[in-house]
């Protein structure tokens, strides 16, 4: 019942009961109000600060405003956003995030490695938010999972530990590919660990490994080019790269133009057309970002709020690329994939 219509409700009732009976009442629909006043969530105001072009992250946005909602803030009503996008600029990075430090925010999310570091340095003293960052700690962002230490918490996707892991399913998605191709970002810190952890399982699988940097957008069609010239069966792109996220479709373009087979550390590479990934939920991250929003509004200190790695990982497999490879997925991968896209 809402606020109005209980007032209307205890006001007629008020008419035809006893003065007793009447006082209670009254007090009823005195303490009524304050009670839903106070059940109100405070206003508050955050930044949002993404790498990528916004039409690339639709979903990852989307999947933070439910979670806002889920919490108790809608925009327009107890939530303003100010949203930042560096449209794949690095350059452009640390002028948003100076951007956001001169507004008197109540926190603001970081969606990636760069842009919380950069929110990092230009405001040491404002809470900040991550919404699925690999490696945290031996980034330095963090100084551990369940005690943050500083002004940073939120979600973290555990790629670090998940390189082998994606090498594996490749290999047995395609077990006839001898040379896989692995795409990295050359500026990426947590892609040299990755790379180290690569090669390891590469020589237990009796796998040639070919590794082709892609650290600016020119780089892409020689990076094919030599992909191809080495004769690679399948491509391994890998994740927790805001640059290669914002290229994902370039990436895939070429992937389609070489008929090769493709892993991903990120569904919505598949979603767009590449063979398969595996990782934690991206929109997942951004949703549970917004459970540190709430509890920072209500003044708990980002310090005091443990960083959430993930407890499941995502198999997902694009059925249709399958086909157009002319690729019959194992029947025991179609069996433990958590979606097939047909």
């Amino acid at each position: 019942m809402r606020s109005r219509e209980l007032i209307t409700f205890v006001n007629d009732a008020l008419t035809r009961l006893s003065r007793p009976a009447a006082m209670i009442l009254a007090g009823v629909l005195s303490i009524a109000p304050a009670c839903s006043d106070e059940a109100k969530k405070a206003s508050i105001h955050i930044g949002v600060i993404s790498f990528a072009e916004p039409q690339l992250r639709t979903d990852l946005d989307q999947a933070l405003i439910r979670g806002l909602r889920a919490q108790g803030y809608v925009e327009g009503a107890n939530l303003t956003i100010e949203w930042r996008y560096a449209d794949g600029d690095r350059i452009r990075v640390p002028q948003l995030a100076r951007d956001l430090a001169g507004m008197k925010l109540d926190g603001v999310v970081t969606t990636c490695t760069p842009t919380t570091r950069a929110m990092a340095t230009v405001a040491p003293g404002m809470p900040i938010i991550m919404a699925g960052v690999s490696d945290p700690i031996g980034q330095g962002l963090i100084t551990s999972y369940r005690h943050p230490g500083g002004t940073i918490t939120g979600t973290a996707t555990q790629f670090e530990d998940m390189a082998a892991k994606l090498l594996q399913l490749l290999h047995e998605t395609v077990p006839n590919a001898t040379s896989i191709a692995v795409l990295f970002n050359p500026n990426n810190s947590v892609h040299k660990v990755f790379l180290r952890d690569i090669e390891n399982a590469a020589g237990l699988l009796d796998l040639k490994l070919g590794k082709f940097s892609i650290g600016k957008l020119d780089d892409i069609d020689g990076a094919f080019g030599e992909m191809r010239s080495s004769g690679a069966d399948a491509v391994l792109v890998l994740p927790d790269d805001s640059f290669l996220f914002n290229l994902r479709r370039r990436i895939i373009e070429n992937l389609d133009a070489a008929k090769l087979p493709s892993m991903f550390g990120l569904r919505e590479a598949v979603d767009d057309g590449g063979l398969m990934s595996y990782g934690e939920s991206l929109s997942r991250s951004h949703f549970r970002a917004a459970y540190f929003v709430a509890n920072i509004a209500s003044g708990t200190s980002p310090a005091d709020l443990p960083v959430e790695q993930p407890t499941k990982f995502e198999l997902v497999i694009n059925l249709k690329t399958a086909k157009s490879l002319g690729l019959s997925v194992p029947p025991s991968l179609l069996v433990a994939a958590d979606e097939l896209i047909e």
